[in-house]
């Protein structure tokens, strides 16, 4: 779609330098790898705007089968910000998950989004913290834990309410534990620090044990958790281990279609969310 000299189109891995840089000046927290998870993930759901032919902003949509669409990357390059486009992009974003019939849509907004997101129907749902660790300083030796990763897809899909097992293997390629009937945890290296989650458990002690596993095997790194603080056994176990709160968002829901089923989620289970850009 084009107008005006600018160009609403799908987001193409020879993007992801320039979508880098929107990236770097939000002082976000992604790689490379991340946009190109997001582009196999769900390459009809990526898109960009260009001005001119540089690209301004981007949005993307992961769908979780006909239940449930996560928006996220929606980023305006400083110039270009006060034009309305990340509205376009979110409009042209919106009408493609109505396209495909999903039922509800959700994101996690930051101050700056929020206001644009309640003008397209989306209302507050929760609150979500990013917390920070400057340092590891868990240098035992992790602690032994089952060689072979098992995704609870039926623990997963009760904790999250829809079934993101595709996501999840993929996010899984990098580092993963888990323990059999208890739940699972992974993480993966970001530009500013490693990203623990997601992490779906039955207790806190099984949520405490994957983490002090993944904090030592990389004594020393700035590590960040997301985390939904109405989870308070979350809350308590960042506190314990030393993590800070960084920045709080709020997590948004619009109804994708009329008379849309509840989606049932379990947030006491959701012990890290698996990103932003995938909830």
């Amino acid at each position: 779609m084009e107008t005006g000299g600018l160009l609403i189109r799908l987001l193409r891995p020879s993007d992801i330098p320039a979508a880098m840089r929107l990236k770097e000046a939000a002082g976000w927290n992604q790689t490379e790898q991340d946009w190109r998870n997001l582009l196999e993930v769900e390459p009809e759901g990526c898109f960009a705007l260009e001005c001119d032919g540089v690209l301004a902003s981007t949005a993307t949509a992961v769908c979780y089968g006909a239940e449930l669409a996560w928006i996220g990357m929606v980023l305006t390059a400083p110039e270009f910000r006060g034009r309305g486009f990340a509205r376009r992009l979110m409009q042209h974003t919106l009408e493609f998950l109505h396209r495909r019939g999903v039922a509800w849509i959700k994101l996690d907004a930051t101050d700056m989004g929020r206001p644009l997101y309640l003008q397209l129907g989306f209302q507050d749902e929760a609150p979500i913290e990013r917390w920070a660790l400057e340092s590891s300083d868990h240098r035992n030796a992790p602690p032994a834990l089952p060689a072979d990763f098992l995704l609870d897809e039926a623990l997963d899909r009760e904790a999250f309410g829809a079934d993101r097992g595709q996501v999840l293997r993929r996010l899984a390629g990098w580092e993963a534990v888990s323990l059999p009937g208890q739940g699972y945890a992974l993480a993966r290296p970001g530009s500013k620090a490693l990203h623990f989650g997601p992490c779906v458990c039955r207790t806190p002690e099984a949520a405490r044990l994957l983490l002090e596993y993944f904090l030592a095997r990389h004594p020393g790194r700035p590590v960040f958790w997301d985390l939904l603080p109405g989870n308070q056994a979350a809350l308590r176990l960042a506190q314990e281990l030393g993590f800070h709160p960084r920045r709080r968002l709020v997590r948004m829901v619009l109804p994708g279609a009329a008379g849309a089923p509840p989606l049932i989620r379990n947030d006491n289970l959701v012990y890290a969310i698996a990103g932003f850009e995938y909830g």
